[in-house]
């Protein structure tokens, strides 16, 4: 039994490289795949409106949840391929009896050194939100930091920049992300927890489509559970060597 599928992934680096070990497992099994790529709102959104019968992945349930609530009794929890958590970091050399907790970017003699740009994402992502509401709850608007929307390009560009000249900057960032295979950033603690808790991302499907799909290839996704390291790993390889993702996810699991 073959059966073409098609998968949503939301348009980020470690979406795709996770799309990558799905579309490998599938096509193991026989089954031919094509990929949409879409930001995050219009990925549940096609999802939704029955254009992909996969979405890779719900952040659940900090980040996606709202998105996918609408809809959750139309669609089947795989597997959980890793568990992502948002943070802000900092480069290590940033010492931690200066900055250890967000908190302490508002005192005067690191506000006088940290770069008051916080470079994210686009807005439908967890960490903007987050990110937004950090500004305001932490009392660190009031000193300068503002957070900006860009794609992953701005804000991976703007972080390396600023380490490649020594400056003291915040990266609003995620686990697992292809920087930590190169970088060394340290997580600022949150006490009011407003970067959420550490999330499942979900391979989610729509129930009236995993009928497509032989019972085998089925099995092989609930089976699938890569983890952080191994995403962070297939993220570099997209990301930085431009390597197609699912070559890198088979080249990963003959490892």
């Amino acid at each position: 039994m073959s059966a073409d599928i098609t998968i949503v992934t939301i348009d980020l680096s470690f979406h795709r490289a996770a799309t990558g070990l799905v579309r490998a497992t599938l096509e193991d099994h026989g089954v031919t795949t094509r990929e949409l790529l879409a930001p995050h709102e219009r990925a549940f959104e096609l999802f939704a409106a029955g254009e992909a019968d996969l979405l890779c992945s719900a952040w659940l349930p900090s980040s996606h949840e709202i998105y996918l609530a609408p809809i959750a009794q139309e669609v089947e929890k795989l597997t959980v391929l890793y568990r992502p958590f948002a943070f802000w970091g900092v480069p290590d050399y940033v010492p931690i009896e200066s900055v250890r907790a967000i908190g302490d970017l508002a005192r005067a003699t690191v506000v006088a050194r940290m770069t008051k740009r916080l470079q994210g994402i686009g807005p439908g992502a967890g960490i903007s939100r987050f990110s937004r509401v950090a500004l305001e709850r932490y009392g660190l608007a009031q000193h300068g930091y503002h957070f900006e929307n860009g794609t992953l390009d701005d804000c991976v560009t703007a972080y390396e920049h600023a380490v490649a000249a020594g400056e003291w900057v915040v990266v609003p960032l995620w686990q697992p992300q292809y920087l930590h295979e190169t970088h060394r950033i340290r997580s600022l603690e949150d006490p009011l927890g407003i970067m959420g808790t550490v999330d499942d991302a979900t391979l989610v499907a729509r129930k009236d489509r995993l009928g497509k799909l032989p019972s085998a290839a089925v099995e092989a996704l609930r089976k699938l559970r890569p983890g952080n390291a191994t995403i962070s790993k297939l993220d570099y390889l997209v990301s930085r060597q431009h390597r197609d993702p699912i070559d890198a996810a088979r080249e990963a699991a003959a490892r």
